[in-house]
């Protein structure tokens, strides 16, 4: 066993925990007789998820998983229903279960849904001062890292919610430390800029099934279109632009760093901190970005926008708070930002849904899990080249709704850099070819009883 290395203090093999199931699998495989005192998870009853039929991309998302030996990761934009796929897979792997999220919104958010549709089984959370002990646990990355030795061997079922988290360094801990057998990753959008998603082959398993917002729309997710509008940069603005670009450009050119790659840009971080000419030139840089992203024509256009959609449920984007603010004030639109209080935040949302509130704006806070079905109309104002980041905002609008089409407007500043970053976002979005395993895959039996017909005995029964 490759993964097995002695240890000479104890004067026996040791295993990382992540190596667990592979090491039972290669004993069971052989015909060797195993005492598995290591683990402490059990089997679960869990017989209820809600009472609706499961979409056609929701079964075979599962039933690629269950294909991979529920090891994997599922790729589906927001909207699509990833939350009640989890709650397939774990009914069909019924392990005591951890699910692990990002915030302490989408925690709660997961905690009202699970103990609506699981029944006969307590589920307990892991964070914001909760510290339970229970079948399903709901838990903060930050939360779970923590405490990530005392969960390693009690939980079966891996559920990792936005998995594109995990592979930083401090949260890794948490799929390490694990010995659970099965784990399930859900994703927006997988890529990110530093190439670290590619370990989620190892902590959480490969990609096993994956669908566009193109893909579902008019089905699973509401009709949708995006619509560019450019904007010019005023007489002033302009020639402050470009005296900017050539400060920052000179002293990119004099030290040859490029800004294409993730690389040239930490270069040019780390260039900017060792002269005055590299302060200066990373000082403009902001200054022209700053500049172009608030154009006194953005807001214009947003007034414009306003009227239009005057009856619509509308939510605008920025990429910094200065301008979040500036609309909020100019406009007397209601802001959320990172500085939001937690309470006003919820207020702020809950009066959006109920339609007292016809329009929000916000930074970066409403990218990722919160769920506001209502909205129908996003104009983006600015943002950053992440394909990421531009599936997201998009996703806070498609929710499926009666008739519903979905209009997304990003608006661009001519003839400066943010075109670029605009080309890259839409470029990689626009690339909607399937992954091989978004293929049907079901035959005509009942969902639950095909899946179990696929699971492998080995690997799932005696886990």
């Amino acid at each position: 066993m490759d993964f097995a290395t002695w240890d000479d203090r104890i004067e026996k093999f040791r295993i990382p925990a992540l190596q667990y199931r592979g090491l039972v699998e290669a004993l069971k495989g052989s015909g060797t007789e195993v005492n598995d005192k290591a683990k402490d998870f059990a089997v679960q009853p869990f017989e209820k998820v809600g009472d609706r039929e499961p979409l056609k991309h929701q079964a075979e998302a599962l039933t690629a998983w269950i294909r991979g030996n529920r090891r994997g990761t599922v790729e589906l934009p927001t909207g699509s229903g990833k939350t009640y796929l989890a709650q397939m897979a774990m009914r069909a792997t019924p392990r005591d279960t951890l699910i692990l999220v990002p915030t302490l919104v989408l925690m709660h958010q997961w905690y009202a849904e699970l103990k609506q549709n699981f029944f006969g089984v307590e589920v307990g959370l892991l964070g914001g001062g909760s510290s339970d002990r229970t079948p399903i646990l709901i838990a903060t990355y930050d939360s779970a890292a923590i405490h990530a030795e005392a969960l390693g061997n009690r939980y079966g079922l891996l559920v990792f919610d936005e998995c594109h988290h995990l592979p930083s360094g401090f949260y890794k801990s948490i799929a390490e430390y694990s010995l659970a057998p099965y784990r399930l990753g859900l994703t927006a959008t997988l890529e990110r800029s530093d190439d670290k998603h590619k370990e989620l082959d190892t902590l959480v398993g490969p990609l096993v099934y994956s669908k566009k917002p193109e893909q579902l729309a008019g089905g699973a997710l509401a009709e949708h279109r995006i619509q560019q509008i450019r904007v010019e940069l005023s007489a002033q603005e302009r020639g402050r632009y470009d005296e900017l670009r050539a400060v920052r450009d000179s002293f990119l050119s004099e030290n040859n760093i490029y800004l294409g790659t993730l690389k040239g840009w930490q270069r040019f971080v780390m260039a900017s901190a060792r002269s005055k000419e590299g302060r200066a030139a990373m000082l403009a840089h902001r200054e022209a970005r700053a500049l172009a992203f608030g154009t006194d024509a953005k807001l214009r256009v947003l007034k414009e926008l306003l009227v239009q959609h005057a009856t619509d449920r509308l939510l605008i984007f920025t990429d910094d708070n200065a301008m979040v603010y500036r609309v909020s004030h100019a406009l007397l639109v209601p802001a959320i930002t990172h500085q939001t209080k937690v309470k006003e935040r919820d207020e702020t949302l809950q009066r959006f849904r109920q339609g007292v509130y016809a329009r929000v704006v916000t930074s970066r806070v409403l990218n990722e899990g919160i769920d506001v079905p209502e909205a129908n109309v996003a104009i983006v104002l600015s943002g950053t080249g992440s394909m990421r980041e531009h599936v997201q905002r998009l996703g806070r609008i498609l929710r499926k709704g009666e008739g519903k089409l979905a209009l997304l407007y990003e608006v661009v500043a001519a003839d400066t850099s943010e075109e670029g970053t605009s080309r890259r976002r839409r470029g990689e979005h626009r690339d909607t070819k399937p992954h091989p395993s978004s293929r049907p895959r079901l035959d005509s039996k009942p969902l639950f009883d095909a899946i179990e017909d696929d699971a492998a005995p080995l690997s799932f029964e005696d886990l």
